[in-house]
């Protein structure tokens, strides 16, 4: 797997990215919000993550697009890269049965990003606020968070307090705070 050596501390050769991500360079160098990225190969899974994280030194948190049965609330869920979820845990402190995961097509709609580049940068698409951010307790223990600036061929390592102080209120996003337990593969 490919990871660049090269860390970026600003915004990139534009070249070859796409407007979205181009988008959120520029986004993150008007709010003053510091960041270092790498390019690398597609990560789709949290284990290809893994090895990313070594070289940014931050973890890269999991994000979920999630929607109730009806697919009429939709809920971009940010949690810590190791932990597993379970709809169960999540349903009750929102109101919310029947979670599932929502489709490509939605989110794309609605965050601007693919499946596998699901990140909390995406909520500077969702110009009609659909998506309603879950943000689990456990990552603000984190000092930095690594995500993906709507693609999933680059990673961005931010503050966290900078995401939760400066990016969201700058993008009008009131996060709800939720608490995840810490699962055992198999329970």
């Amino acid at each position: 797997m490919y990871i660049s050596d090269t860390v970026f501390t600003s915004a990139p050769n534009p070249t070859g990215r796409t407007d979205r991500e181009n988008a959120v360079y520029a986004l993150l160098e008007k709010l003053g919000i510091a960041f270092e990225g790498l390019d690398h190969d597609r990560a789709d899974t949290m284990e290809i993550c893994e090895h990313i994280e070594k070289k940014l030194g931050a973890e890269i948190c999991k994000n979920l697009f999630l929607c109730n049965r009806q697919q009429t609330d939709f809920y971009l869920l940010l949690m810590p890269g190791k932990k597993i979820f379970k709809t169960k845990y999540l349903s009750e402190q929102i109101n919310s049965s029947r979670l599932s995961f929502g489709s490509g097509e939605q989110m794309e709609m609605l965050l601007g990003v693919t499946p596998g580049s699901a990140t909390v940068l995406g909520m500077m698409n969702d110009k009609e606020k659909r998506v309603r951010l879950l943000i689990d307790r456990d990552l603000l223990k984190n000092e930095f968070t690594g995500c993906h600036p709507c693609v999933n061929t680059s990673v961005v390592k931010l503050r966290t307090a900078d995401i939760t102080d400066i990016l969201l209120p700058a993008l009008g996003v009131t996060p709800t705070y939720v608490e995840l337990p810490n699962i055992l593969p198999g329970e």
